[in-house]
């Protein structure tokens, strides 16, 4: 008997060392067998810190992923394989990083913002892939999603483009609250600005689309302000805060939308320095 397309395409990506797991339809991965009912097993039975686990079967979502053709193709999988509906995989364990961008505004964001790398169509939008691992978060913006360590992604092929490093505008994503580093007041003109160095950016029009596209991200705050100016402020630098193209006018824009959100100048200037810290500018 043929082997189902889904276990081809699994065993397939598995010799890539992807680690894969099925999915059954509307993307849920399956549920846990009778003895591992809500993880009371401990979980993770094919991770390489495993828990107590000794369950064969794919019952732990992300934590069953594998690359290990045996497994896949033994009899709690198999049944699986004839019943799934999509194959997924573990993109923090192959060293990839997934930005899930769920429809057209997420996408014009990330063609703004992101660096390019290989990009996949999906149903509503496009997952930008990276290589390098990070923590997963979901709902980083709204109709962005990042998966990586400890998520799942759905296999849609290949797509197009070249894998880019992870670069740090994507690790900012994830970052939930601002660093408690405290420092004193300063005035806007200290050290806002880039390094000087060669500007790497195709035209001017890049730059103030990145700007109008940060302003409007902290004007569309509805919760977290401080957080979500940190995060903006953090991918400004990390794409423009090592060249010259950064100006005060454009961190005074940045200032003036965060403040508009009940920000005061000092969580500004806080946000910003503990932002040029962390990338280390």
């Amino acid at each position: 008997m043929q082997q189902p397309t889904t276990i081809r395409r699994a065993l397939a990506l598995a010799a890539r060392s992807v680690p894969v797991l099925p999915l059954r339809a509307g993307k849920i991965p399956f549920g846990n067998c009778p003895n591992c009912t809500g993880n009371a097993c401990g979980g993770r039975p094919n991770m390489k810190t495993p828990g107590p686990c000794q369950c064969l079967d794919v019952c732990h979502a992300w934590a069953a992923a594998t690359t290990d053709p045996h497994t896949l193709t033994s009899a709690p999988w198999a049944a699986a394989w004839r019943r799934a509906a999509a194959v997924a995989y573990h993109p923090g364990g192959a060293g990839l990083t997934v930005v899930d961008l769920d429809d057209v505004a997420a996408v014009d964001w990330a063609r703004a913002t992101l660096p390019a790398t290989r990009t996949v169509p999906t149903t509503r939008g496009e997952h930008w892939i990276y290589r390098g691992a990070m923590p997963s978060s979901n709902g980083v913006r709204p109709g962005v999603d990042v998966k990586s360590l400890r998520a799942y992604a759905r296999w849609l092929g290949n797509g197009a483009g070249t894998t880019a490093p992870l670069p740090d505008v994507v690790r900012a994503l994830a970052v939930k609250t601002p660093p408690t580093t405290r420092t004193a007041p300063q005035r806007l003109a200290v050290s806002l600005r880039g390094h000087g160095g060669e500007c790497p950016h195709r035209t001017p029009t890049y730059l103030e689309h990145g700007i109008s596209m940060a302003e409007q991200r902290i004007s569309e705050a509805r919760s977290a302000v401080h957080a979500t100016v940190y995060r903006t402020f953090l991918a400004v630098l990390s794409t423009h805060g090592r060249c010259s193209c950064l100006t005060d006018t454009h961190v005074s824009r940045l200032f003036t939308a965060a403040q508009a959100k009940g920000e005061s100048a000092r969580h500004c200037t806080d946000a910003w320095t503990n932002a040029l810290t962390t990338l280390g500018l």
